[in-house]
């Protein structure tokens, strides 16, 4: 059976660990081809007190061309954080083109976190968003965006399962089958992740809040959902697994006093991803 690949709709970052530096091996070691279709380069994430930042949209319609020319295939499609209209445009004919029968699409909406969208979110670049949710298979919007996505107002911790699978399938009803909204805090210290797929009855996934936020946890989660999806897991089972790392990564994090804005430190546990 010829190797899966996944194209990475992301910005490159060089030290930090978020994005595609840190998806990418975190699908090789699921033995899945990272395929990177960068947004922007950058030396440091934002996070950082100083860092360079290259805006790689001029530049992705000519990159991504070059992969249409050689007829290019790919097993699955994952987005992340756009910066501009037009790259929720050129994304959109990305996988207008490279969506084939059996290609799936995840989406990560990276909008905004804490009741609180990123600077960057103009209502314009918020509706685009919206547009693209219908291109989506898989969306794992956090609390915020699950908010923003569906016109409802932000109460942090205040939305009952029934709440939640009501604003899921207003989502679903637009495209994507199935949809997780991470990291929501519950009150005994824990982190729940509410997992639904139509026709089915929603779940949860519950791990432990261990320490503060961590830059590019999303992008770790994300990147599990989607390897072990494409290599034949239910989305249970892969939502599931991707809490679990996660989890383990953070931990690691907090007994070696790693900087929450330094990412997770997934290099101790990529053999963990590894299946026979």
């Amino acid at each position: 059976m010829p190797q899966k690949k996944i194209a990475l709709i992301n910005d490159i970052t060089g030290f930090g660990r978020c994005s595609i530096a840190v998806m990418a091996p975190v699908v090789s070691a699921m033995k899945i081809q990272a395929v990177a279709v960068p947004t922007a380069i950058l030396s440091t994430h934002t996070q950082f007190p100083e860092y360079y930042f290259d805006d790689y949209t001029p530049k992705m319609r000519d990159y991504i061309q070059t992969y249409k020319n050689l007829d290019m295939s790919f097993d699955a499609i994952a987005t992340g954080f756009l910066g501009s209209e037009e790259q929720v445009d050129i994304v959109i004919d990305f996988i207008r083109t490279f969506k084939k029968p059996g290609v799936f699409t995840l989406v990560d909406p990276v909008m905004g976190d804490d009741g609180l969208l990123y600077k960057t979110y103009t209502p314009a670049l918020s509706e685009k968003m919206k547009g693209l949710v219908r291109y989506a298979d898989i969306l794992t919007p956090n609390l915020t965006e699950l908010c923003a996505l569906t016109g409802t107002e932000y109460r942090d911790g205040n939305f009952n399962n029934t709440e939640l699978e009501n604003l899921c399938q207003q989502l679903s009803a637009q495209g994507p089958e199935h949809i997780v909204v991470t990291g929501i805090h519950c009150e005994d210290r824990q982190i729940m992740n509410f997992v639904y797929s139509k026709g089915e009855k929603p779940k949860t996934v519950m791990v432990d809040r261990i320490g503060g936020d961590r830059s590019g946890t999303g992008d770790v989660i994300s990147a599990v959902i989607a390897g072990m999806y494409l290599n034949g897991h239910d989305f249970y089972d892969s939502v599931k697994r991707s809490a679990e790392f996660a989890s383990k990564c953070v931990a690691y994090c907090e007994e070696q006093h790693v900087p929450t804005h330094w990412g997770l430190s997934v290099e101790m546990f990529l053999r963990d991803l590894m299946e026979d």
